[in-house]
């Protein structure tokens, strides 16, 4: 049987024991998957993550647990920041270098982008990074999460430019527009892949 028709035959048996089992959480789902189609455990968490972002299946009582893996985490709605931030940071870099300053109407798009990428990407990563989960504040509500990750990105942000301007300062590259927008794109990524993976840990309890 070729890969494919394992994979459509693995979809099929999972939404029919979703519609005749009801279960109330994947891992119950799994295992009334193995009965029927012997597979490893991660492959049908995978398939059963995918069907639930696609809205092909439902469980009703309990949410969707965490991929085991996080080649498969990286791969759910759940780390669509990463790879959102990832994306607004590699496309602010192409349009700093490729449109010129002043260039109307694009200088705007660039300046745009330019401020988001200075002023709050390296810090939501790295704020990201340090609390992947929630902010440490007791008190704190979803919303006022939220808040707080905005202010705590912005401040990072502004602490981390003088910093890195301080370290070219004393290379060969120089405080250049080049170095600089490379610097920020480079610690944006480092920041941003330990903060999926520290936050893939910290919902798997694995920390």
């Amino acid at each position: 049987m070729s890969g494919n028709s394992e994979d459509d035959e693995l979809t099929r048996i999972i939404i029919q024991a979703v519609d005749k089992w009801k279960p109330q959480s994947v891992k119950q789902l799994v295992v009334f998957v193995r009965e029927t189609f012997p597979v490893a455990e991660e492959r049908i968490f995978e398939a059963v993550l995918k069907l639930q972002s696609q809205g092909r299946i439902k469980l009703e009582e309990q949410p969707l647990g965490v991929s085991p893996t996080l080649a498969g985490y990286v791969r759910t709605s759940q780390a669509l920041w990463y790879w959102m931030t990832l994306a607004v940071a590699a496309v602010t870099v192409a349009v700093v270098f490729a449109v010129p300053e002043g260039f109307s109407p694009w200088g705007y798009l660039r300046n745009a982008l330019g401020i988001v990428f200075v002023l709050w990407l390296p810090g939501y990563a790295f704020i990201k990074a340090l609390f992947p989960v929630r902010v440490p504040i007791e008190a704190s509500t979803e919303i006022l999460d939220v808040v707080e990750r905005i202010a705590l990105s912005v401040g990072t942000s502004l602490a981390l430019m003088p910093l890195v301007g301080l370290v070219l300062n004393y290379t060969p590259w120089g405080l250049r527009l080049a170095p600089i927008v490379l610097s920020l794109f480079a610690f944006t990524v480092v920041a941003a892949t330990a903060a999926i993976a520290r936050e893939h840990q910290a919902r798997t309890g694995k920390v």
